[in-house]
């Protein structure tokens, strides 16, 4: 009979799998009081972060998300999460890798360093599951997955910005322009590509398939879970969550918010529906603590990235 761990699971329990007792209020922080290692043998899904706002083009502060949705993910550790009922862990192997290291004094060295953490993990083909961080971290990760994958991919992208204003300076960090530089790479293919919850203006989306907010407000959670199923169908998707995509009043701690977003029940109930997705990398990004109120946005992101594990779980157990 395995023991039951009490307090610390993260450095104490000794399989990938199972939860452990712990106080909400104190412990080892990782997400969702994951193992912490870099051992990957046998790893499902490997949440890592990425602590990057050298990108943002507004308030920065991203930096310290990854630490905020661990934090924030305390309660979703204690009871199974809803509305799945089970514990993805009884079934699903997942461990918190911690951070990806990079020189953030030495700019030219990022993007290789974010590549080269995800072909580490991806090696293993265990799933990543990352926590930025600025948006610019997609697309190296998206090089990485693309790598592995193959390319193009089709890409599930929330948010308030779509992220494709032109930019051919294959050394910028700019979060702003990850998506143009992924479709002139060929990384992502538009035709079977999606975005959630647009709600900014650029001259030329480059024929990705938007369901901006204003739609998603008329049409409901249910019509935009179709409609991004009918879109990707059944091939390698990239899911990547800017929390900005929720309404400021929903997500405060954010770098650029933007009115008229979806509530965080619009966001989940979409999220939730997505088990028929072939679903081989996701990363939550944009959390910016600094400007949170009541860890409403770390909150927020820490449910949106155990739903994505819950999605992982149905896969896992329905054998795809």
């Amino acid at each position: 009979m395995t023991a039951i761990i009490h307090g610390d699971g993260a450095i104490r329990r000794p399989s990938l799998y199972g939860s452990s007792i712990e106080n909400t209020y104190g412990g080892v922080l990782s997400f969702m009081r994951r193992n912490y290692t870099r051992e990957l043998d046998g790893v499902d899904v490997v949440v890592s972060g990425v602590p990057l706002d050298l990108a943002t083009t507004f308030r920065s502060g991203a930096r310290l998300g990854p630490s905020a949705v661990r934090a924030a993910s305390v309660q979703l550790a204690e009871l199974h999460p809803y509305p799945w009922g089970f514990n993805p862990f009884d079934t699903l192997a997942v461990t918190d890798y911690g951070d990806c290291w990079f020189d953030g004094h030495n700019p030219l060295s990022i993007k290789p360093a974010i590549i080269e953490h995800a072909r580490t993990i991806l090696r293993s083909n265990a799933k990543m599951l990352t926590f930025g961080g600025d948006h610019f971290i997609t697309y190296p990760l998206l090089i990485a997955h693309a790598e592995k994958y193959g390319k193009p991919l089709s890409l599930i992208h929330f948010d308030a910005h779509c992220d494709t204003w032109a930019d051919d300076s294959p050394d910028s960090l700019n979060h702003g322009t990850m998506f143009y530089k992924a479709v002139k790479d060929g990384l992502i293919d538009p035709k079977t590509s999606v975005q959630v919850g647009i709600r900014t203006w650029n001259e030329d989306f480059l024929g990705i398939n938007m369901l901006d907010a204003a739609w998603v407000h008329e049409h409901g959670p249910a019509a935009a879970r179709q409609r991004i199923l009918d879109i990707v169908g059944e091939r390698p998707a990239y899911l990547t969550f800017d929390i900005d995509c929720l309404d400021p009043a929903f997500a405060p701690g954010t770098g650029t918010p933007v009115p008229g977003g979806l509530s965080s029940a619009q966001a989940l109930s979409i999220v939730r529906g997505l088990e028929a997705v072939n679903l081989i990398g996701a990363d939550v990004v944009e959390v910016a603590p600094a400007y949170d109120q009541s860890e409403i946005t770390a909150i927020a992101a820490a449910h949106i990235a155990c739903d994505l594990l819950c999605l992982w779980r149905q896969r896992k157990v329905a054998g795809k």
